[in-house]
């Protein structure tokens, strides 16, 4: 986790739960545990982001179970 204090944000860098104990609510746990820290430290927004890709589904389904929503966003990269 990381705060960006500049624009009272609190980012979410990597949620992990072993394979053999995803499905149990930990992954959702870690999550409310860093929010309540973000909103303690006087963050007003928090931010985590993940893949769009299938491999990432189980990541998406679980921010949105906290609350999160999709922002769209249009990131573009160039091979140099």
């Amino acid at each position: 986790m990381k705060l960006h204090s500049e624009d009272s944000m609190g980012e979410i860098y990597m949620v992990a739960v072993d394979p053999d104990f995803q499905g149990r609510g930990i992954g959702s746990a870690l999550i409310e545990f860093a929010l309540v820290w973000m909103k303690d430290a006087g963050m007003s927004i928090a931010m985590v982001e993940t893949g769009g890709d299938a491999g990432h589904a189980p990541a998406r389904h679980t921010y949105e179970k906290v609350g999160f929503e999709l922002f769209p966003v249009a990131r573009y990269f160039k091979k140099l």
